[in-house]
């Protein structure tokens, strides 16, 4: 049995804290005060909850706040889980549980950013839920620990307009693809050389496309993101 729920207690805070903590490394996502704060001020702050093996345990967590009032928008800070519970559509659950959320407070999209040589996150973010691509930066955050392993921080902004759901482009509409490996995160461990050329390959080539005014469209496990004209 699984639940997803509020986090409204210190004691609740904490546990998200380590959660987070054990799942990004040493350079601290966010701090239990500012998720305390978050919460409190009304913003989607919840955990999910395992009680298969009889004792209750938080195994993920999703934060999202507010963003300007105009536009009926929230971003999500962070949705994670731990390793051994991915794979079993629990992170769609959250997801879901959040666009239901948000949708009962009148909001209308939710964004955030993924690092775009994560294939993992470009599958779910952009083909399972459907959200779109809405821009591109190099070294958003500059260079910490945790996901980035050390790496620069470049990332793709993504929008899912919670009504109005993005489908991946007809293969006769794709005119470019943009291959990325299959498994970023291994590589940054076993090859860090080899995973910083892929950082800086991508960048190249984003850039090239982007620049070139083709629109990132979606993404295919096979051929990797699909760029139309």
């Amino acid at each position: 049995m699984r639940t997803i729920r509020d986090l409204d207690t210190v004691e609740l805070i904490i546990a998200a804290q380590g959660l987070l903590d054990s799942i990004r490394g040493p350079e601290r996502v966010i701090d239990a005060g500012t998720l305390r704060a978050l919460q409190q001020s009304g913003n989607y702050v919840v955990g999910l909850f395992d009680a298969e093996s009889g004792e209750e345990r938080m195994v993920g967590a999703s934060i999202a706040f507010f963003g300007a009032p105009g536009r009926r928008a929230m971003h999500s800070h962070i949705t994670a889980l731990l390793p051994e519970y991915r794979g079993r559509g629990w992170g769609r659950e959250l997801k879901e549980h959040q666009r239901q959320w948000a949708f009962s407070r009148d909001v209308g999209r939710i964004t955030w950013t993924f690092d775009p040589l994560v294939a993992r996150n470009a599958h779910f973010f952009l083909t399972v839920l459907g959200a779109r691509v809405t821009g591109y930066s190099v070294n958003r955050y500059g260079i910490f620990g945790g996901g980035d392993a050390g790496d620069e921080s470049d990332r793709l902004d993504v929008e899912w307009a919670l009504a109005d759901i993005a489908k991946s482009p007809a293969p006769d509409a794709v005119a470019e693809t943009l291959e990325i490996p299959s498994d970023i995160e291994t590589l940054r461990v076993e090859d860090p050389d080899a995973a910083h050329e892929w950082r800086m390959r991508l960048r190249a080539q984003m850039e090239g496309l982007l620049g070139s005014g083709l629109t990132l469209s979606g993404f295919d496990v096979e051929k990797g993101y699909l760029f139309t004209a």
